[in-house]
């Protein structure tokens, strides 16, 4: 006997390499309709004036992530049933323990099954993988019954806490008689936390500040290129990670403002040099060589550094070779209170994290999915976010650099689907589809040189004294840190699918941000004719026009790398 599957059901039981599978068909197959809206091109546009954004991921984007699983230590060997029904926090954190004490790589594995956690699952070393059976039917779900507020009992968020507070950050919606304080859960932490236990999540509050371990000065380096001379390279080695460290020395005249902006006619808020003491542009990286007082990196600065841009090269503590992979992370049908009242529902925290990944998973009805904060060199890849209940970040990338996410499928409805945050660099986002509510997000807050790559977007515009129009680069965040982004983020053959409003005929013209500065936005196609407007963009250029020569400008520009050597 036939019954009728709801949307939230059939989504449950779609497996998400299905659904990824069904979302990047036909990429550039935008429209059934008999004439397509645009053009296919086997022309490469020019390259000229764009970074090189290969350099993102594990291993500087060259090399494969690592499949070894060193001493594997099975959670149901502590107890753990995995039956649904059972609590297996206990053991589980039991088995966790144990993965710290083992010496080598080690791999916790969760077995097929589904397993029942009430506490925060904490990484707290390198060399470790959290690993379960896949994420599919048959597979591992690790099901997450309580919020973050509830269970997380942490000084973690303390000095987060007292920033919300002292500097008002409230959420006022007076019409739906909202005036509440924000969540520290609304970009914060996860169920599945990585990190160095004991460090700050986020510099927000000066009186938390500590002096930086200073290993020299930089004094000569150009923009974009790999070599960087500093005043005393002795006690740096090669395979070090260093933290490049640039400063507002001058406060709104620093070549470094200027640097990020241009010539911009825009207000630059205070927060970019309130504050001189704190660096205001960090790129973690590692030393491939040192020759006397020579540094070469293993990826391009990406500003230049001389006495009128000064830098310090800093020694900071990271964890590598950590990865999640083959799992289904799941929470409640819970309600959703609003955008930064979320009660926690989150699934993975990545910090001080360098060469690590995350693949091979999908998140169901959380609030964010996956959130990254002070780390670099991470591939995030294959994964999916589901659910009905409206999320905030699907994938976040703020205060890191060179982080891949790669072939990302947002099934559910989220505020910022594709998000780089404040002080994100070289983020990049390739194949990823949005089916619901899609937009791009650049958050204010000194985030430049991102990339959005081949991306899909499902929208439905809205129609303003007779034009259709959609708001397809988005942009949140305080005042004191805008523009909503600095110079170089590129937007690289985007699809637009329009799932109704728009007749076939009309129009739909692609808004970009009035704050944002500097953007590329080349190749724009769709399943309507469409129209790009972006006040301060460097370049807009094929607008109904799919590059099918080049369909990721990651790729192309990485097997261009590869290929040098």
């Amino acid at each position: 006997m036939s019954r009728e599957i709801s949307r939230r059901d059939a989504l449950r039981r779609l497996s998400a390499s299905a659904l990824v599978s069904a979302g990047m068909t036909g990429l550039f197959a935008a429209s059934s309709h008999a004439a397509e809206p645009f053009t296919r091109s086997q022309v490469v546009p020019s390259l000229k004036g764009l970074p090189d954004y290969s350099y993102a991921g594990y291993g500087f984007g060259l090399a494969d992530l690592p499949t070894g699983s060193g001493t594997v230590i099975d959670v149901t060997t502590f107890g753990a049933k995995g039956d649904g029904k059972t609590d297996d926090s206990r053991a589980v954190r039991e088995a966790l323990a144990a993965a710290h004490k083992t010496t080598g790589k080690v791999t916790l594995r969760f077995p097929a099954g589904r397993f029942v956690l009430t506490d925060i699952l904490r990484i707290e070393r390198s060399d470790f993988v959290l690993e379960g059976a896949g994420r599919d039917e048959g597979g591992t779900t690790l099901y997450f019954p309580r919020p973050l507020r509830l269970i997380d009992e942490s000084q973690t968020l303390k000095e987060l806490r007292e920033y919300i507070r002292k500097e008002n950050k409230r959420q006022i919606e007076k019409d739906r008689n909202i005036d509440y304080w924000f969540s520290e859960y609304s970009w914060s932490e996860g169920f599945i936390r990585v990190g160095i236990p004991g460090t700050r999540y986020a510099e927000y509050l000066p009186e938390y500040d500590t002096p930086p371990d200073v290993l020299t000065t930089g004094m000569t380096g150009s923009k974009w290129a790999r070599d960087l001379t500093v005043a005393d390279a002795l006690g740096i080695k090669v395979g070090q990670i260093i933290q490049i460290q640039w400063f507002s020395d001058k406060g709104r005249d620093s070549g470094i403002i200027k640097s990020l902006y241009g010539d911009t006619d825009l207000p630059i808020g205070q927060r970019h040099y309130d504050n001189p003491a704190r660096a205001l542009v960090t790129q973690t990286t590692r030393v491939v060589a040192v020759t006397g007082n020579r540094l070469s990196l293993g990826d391009p600065l990406l500003h230049a550094v001389s006495t009128g841009q000064p830098a310090r090269i800093v020694r900071k503590a990271f964890l590598t070779e950590v990865g999640i992979q083959g799992l289904r992370i799941e929470f409640p049908d819970a309600p959703a209170f609003g955008h930064h009242l979320e009660e926690g529902y989150n699934a993975i925290a990545l910090n001080e994290m360098f060469d690590g990944w995350v693949r091979d998973v999908t998140i169901h009805n959380a609030d964010s999915g996956v959130l990254t904060y002070d780390s670099a060199s991470l591939t995030l890849t294959d994964i999916a976010t589901t659910g009905d209940r409206e999320a905030h970040y699907s994938v976040h990338v703020g205060n890191a650099h060179n982080v891949l996410v790669r072939d990302l499928l947002v099934a559910n409805p989220v505020v910022h689907p594709l998000s780089v945050n404040t002080q994100a660099t070289r983020a990049i986002y390739s194949r990823a589809v949005v089916l619901r509510g899609g937009l791009i997000d650049q958050h204010a807050g000194a985030n430049h040189e991102n990339l959005f790559d081949a991306v899909k977007l499902h929208i439905r515009p809205r129609q303003v004294d007779g034009v259709w129009v959609h708001d397809t680069w988005a942009g949140g965040g305080a005042a004191y840190w805008q523009p909503n982004h600095g110079l170089h983020n590129t937007t690289w053959n985007l699809e637009v699918v329009v799932d109704g409003g728009a007749p076939w005929d009309a129009t739909v013209e692609l808004r970009g941000l009035k704050q944002g500065v500097g953007e590329n936005v080349i190749g724009v196609h769709g399943n309507r004719p469409l129209r790009v407007t972006y006040p301060r963009a460097a370049r807009i250029e094929g607008v109904n026009t799919a590059y099918e020569a080049a369909l990721s400008l990651y790729d192309h520009q990485l097997s261009k790398r590869a290929h040098r050597g």
